[in-house]
């Protein structure tokens, strides 16, 4: 056997605003069809399913390789689908991957790598999959297109563990995957990104690098609160990471960027779990699209020395 056995949580987002829209009867059916299809994708690639959890499957694989192809082929699949259904009724999937030591008890499955995998379902955004570095290991390089997301901080584990995600959109994963080429090389990182200034209405701050990470959310813990029901708890995150300024979006609407003086400036940068170097001057909405007049908005200038950062291009 290749590789460790490898955990696949599959989980269905929105299912309860399909079981208000469509009914009890009719919800559950769907669901359940759903549930079943991605069972067989999962058995079709050599996985067992462990269990299913009302709007979600357990799955264990012998190995990342054949967890990971699975996973390709659900949200692919799963996607061309949505494109027919009236909006109000999708339900994307989010889906956590992990590799480890897995104990079998009464045809249940307990381990480290369970409860990760079934956290990183729970973190991932919708359409999304995140991955341990333990799968990605066992990748060869062909299987599959990925970005690390870095340490990422799990509810009940000491150690972060370095998680990836995935991507499985073909035509968009190089647009996707781009700013990883946009860090400054570390020898030029205490020239580059300086500082960075941010303005909601009356407000506003100005954060050296050496502040950071802070959080933008609706409540206080955030270091640049912004008060709208749209602005999750803790919504964004600003890091400095190899001399650039990198926004992270952590939030349930999603976050939108868009830079001044750019080549098609009228474009935003929709993330989704994802993140994008900031540089140079712009907007960032959080929880609704800029071209929505009353979206939260904030302002932001990033200034450094004399190192010019890469612009990430909208396309």
């Amino acid at each position: 056997m290749t590789g460790h056995p490898t955990v696949v949580f599959a989980d269905l987002t929105g299912s309860t605003r399909v079981f208000e829209a469509m009914g009890n009867a009719r919800a559950t059916e769907t669901v359940t069809r759903l549930i079943q299809w991605i069972g067989g994708v999962c058995e079709a690639h050599g996985g067992r399913v462990v269990k299913s959890l009302g709007d979600g499957v357990f799955a264990i694989f012998t190995n990342g390789i054949n967890a990971t192809k699975a996973v390709l082929e659900l949200q692919r699949n799963h996607q061309k689908r949505l494109q027919t259904w009236p909006a109000p009724l999708r339900m994307e999937l989010q889906i956590g991957v992990a590799s480890g030591e897995v104990v079998e008890v009464d045809g249940d499955c307990y381990g480290d790598a369970v409860n990760l995998a079934s956290r990183l379902s729970d973190l991932a955004g919708p359409g999304q999959i995140w991955a341990t570095e333990s799968v990605i290991d066992q990748l060869q390089g062909g299987e599959a297109r990925h970005r690390s997301l870095g340490p990422i901080n799990i509810r009940g584990k000491n150690e972060m563990p370095v998680v990836h995600r995935i991507d499985w959109q073909d035509e968009v994963t190089e647009f996707l995957t781009m700013p990883a080429t946009l860090a400054v090389p570390a020898r030029t990182a205490d020239s580059s990104f300086a500082q960075i200034e941010l303005a909601w209405l009356d407000v506003r701050s100005m954060f050296r690098a050496a502040d950071l990470p802070i959080h933008l959310g609706r409540v206080d813990e955030a270091q640049f609160v912004v008060n709208d029901p749209r602005v999750s708890r803790l919504h964004a995150r600003i890091e400095a990471r190899q001399g650039s300024c990198v926004l992270v979006d952590i939030s349930t609407y999603g976050t939108w960027v868009r830079f001044h003086g750019t080549a098609g400036a009228s474009g935003e940068i929709a993330l989704r779990r994802e993140e994008c170097v900031l540089h140079g001057s712009g907007e960032i909405g959080l929880g609704a699209p800029l071209s929505d007049f009353s979206a939260p908005t904030i302002s932001f200038n990033t200034t450094g020395g004399n190192v010019q950062l890469p612009r990430r291009e909208t396309r």
